[in-house]
Formats: C-alpha cells, sequence, structure tokens
C-alpha cells in the first residue's frame, strides 16, 4: 500500500543518502564496477551483526536476504508477512551498518502494478542502496508468476524510477520460475530474463539453476548482461569453478542464515529432547565474538 503517509514514514531519517551524497555515490560506483569483470561473491547477511562480519572477512559487497530477516522476525519469507515498511528500514539499516556497497532483495516491489514498483523502488533507492532485485513472482499459488509483458513492464517502470532519481543504482531482474514449479523452468526463465534485459536491467537471476551445463547456456543466453548465480546447498560447484562458466556474481540467499539456524536447532532439539548440551560442542568461544565486535566498534571511533 502506497500514499504520502507511507512515503513520510518512509523517508524520515534517509534525506542525508538521497541520490549523490557521498558515500553513497563510491559505493555505487564501487558495485558497478564489481560488474564489469571477473566473478565475486556477495553474501546475504540478515542483521548489522553478520554483515560487520562479512565486512570483516573482505567480501566487497553484501546482499540483504527476505528469508533471513523475516525468519529473525519469527515470520515466514512471503511478501504479505513482511511490509513494505518494515523491509525499508531494515534495508536503511544493512546500509548504515557497513562501509561496502548493499543490494536490497526486494521482493516483487510490493506492488503489483508497475506504476507500484515504480514507487517502491524510489523509496528503496533513498536508503542508499547500490543495487536492487525485483521478483516477477506474484505471490499467487494458482497464478504464481506475471505475464512476460508486464513482468516487463515492472522491470522498466522500476529502471525508470531508478533514472529519474539520478542514482546509479543496478536493477537486478529476476525470473522465478524454478521457485515457482513452471513446467519448463529454464526455457521459460531465458525468455523472461531476455525480455527484462530489453526493459532495463542491469543483472539477470534465475534462481534455482544448478547445472554446469544450464548455467553456461543460460550466461551465453543474456551475455553481454552479467548474471547473479544463487549458491544455497553445496553442489560441488567452487567460486572458480562458476566463474570459469561465466558467472559474474554469486549469492547465496537464506544459506548462511539457515546455516545459522541449524546450529540454534540442532541444539535446542537436544536440549529440549535428551536434557544434552551436546549441541553446544566445538562452539566459537564468546570471547572471539564479543572481542571482535568490541574491536569493530573501536575501529569505527
Amino acid at each position: 500500500m502506497s500514499g504520502p503517509g507511507l512515503r513520510c514514514s518512509a523517508q524520515a531519517g534517509l534525506e542525508s543518502k538521497i541520490m549523490t551524497g557521498s558515500p553513497f555515490a563510491s559505493r555505487r560506483a564501487a558495485f558497478r564496477k564489481l560488474h564489469e569483470e571477473g566473478c565475486f561473491v556477495i553474501p546475504n547477511p540478515w542483521n548489522a551483526g553478520t554483515a560487520r562480519y562479512l565486512r570483516h572477512l573482505g567480501f566487497p559487497a553484501v546482499a540483504t536476504t527476505s528469508a533471513g530477516f523475516a525468519f529473525s522476525r519469527g515470520l515466514p519469507d512471503a511478501a504479505w508477512a513482511v511490509s513494505r515498511a518494515e523491509m525499508l528500514a531494515h534495508i536503511a539499516e544493512m546500509v548504515d551498518s557497513v562501509d561496502l556497497p548493499v543490494n536490497a532483495d526486494f521482493e516483487s516491489g510490493y506492488e503489483h502494478h508497475p506504476e507500484g514498483v515504480a514507487e517502491s523502488v524510489r523509496l528503496c533507492v533513498e536508503t542508499g542502496v547500490a543495487g536492487l532485485s525485483i521478483e516477477d513472482a506474484t505471490g499467487d499459488r494458482l497464478d504464481p508468476l506475471y505475464e512476460v509483458a508486464l513482468a516487463a513492464q515492472r522491470i522498466r517502470a522500476a529502471r525508470e524510477a531508478i533514472d529519474e532519481a539520478g542514482a546509479d543504482v543496478l536493477l537486478t531482474a529476476r525470473a522465478e520460475c524454478f521457485l515457482t514449479g513452471h513446467t519448463d523452468p529454464f526455457r521459460e526463465a531465458v525468455r523472461r530474463l531476455q525480455a527484462y534485459a530489453e526493459a532495463g536491467a542491469d543483472v539477470l537471476f534465475a534462481p534455482g539453476v544448478r547445472t554446469r551445463e544450464d548455467i553456461r547456456e543460460l550466461v551465453a543466453a543474456v551475455r553481454p548482461k552479467p548474471v547473479n548465480l544463487l549458491m544455497s546447498a553445496n553442489t560441488g560447484l567452487t567460486v572458480a569453478g562458476l566463474a570459469e562458466l561465466g558467472v559474474r556474481r554469486i549469492s547465496v540467499g537464506s544459506a548462511l542464515a539457515r546455516a545459522a539456524w541449524t546450529g540454534f536447532l540442532r541444539a535446542a532439539r537436544a536440549i529440549a529432547a535428551e536434557g544434552s548440551f551436546s549441541g553446544f560442542d566445538g562452539l566459537v568461544p564468546f570471547g572471539e565474538i564479543n572481542g571482535f565486535f568490541r574491536d569493530d566498534r573501536a575501529r569505527r571511533g
């Protein structure tokens, strides 16, 4: 739902981030440069602490994860579960947490019609993001994907909103064919991504592509646009191997958040079911984590 009230609340405290203000212009320029050659990993933290540690490890950029954030709020990963205002506030917090480019997982733009997507994108740009993604999933199980022409119009509206804002923000278009159970997900994803490229997307993304053959074919089909690949499981592929296939950007979606949840669930279930604290074996020491955040806070002043 859009309107003056939501626009004002989303803008509160964000005016200093709009458009060209440093350091956001330099972050956006650095993010664009990352997509020009080579291959890089853009991990997905779900709060400020995880973002800070990923920065410490030397990653050149980070991306939000709608699922990771939703789980942290006790909610499912669904557009209806987390409001646009809540997501914008989360994205702004993530932008503030690191001096790195941040790409926003912006679901389907929190609106159905192109003009509504444009309004959402304008608000997202104002958080200071260096990039954002828009999906073509409707959220309707009976009709899960927008018709291609309308989906392309939604991408075009997002592109125009970014350009009108005068912000060098990269637009990623996502084809959700694999995740919505399409009968021919690869071919349909290629068809859609080609249409989204023509509509103005900078980066193309079809979550669910997994085999070497499909990855290679997808990269070739949309060249010269860069491809983002989702690695949410250990399939045996490596960063070096994906680079050889022509992948430009690798994200991990909710996988890091699920890795944290996995440790938590195992430990908690052992206590509840067995009265055992075996789930605490091999924990990273308190002092290591606390010391990192103490030193990190001191470095920031």
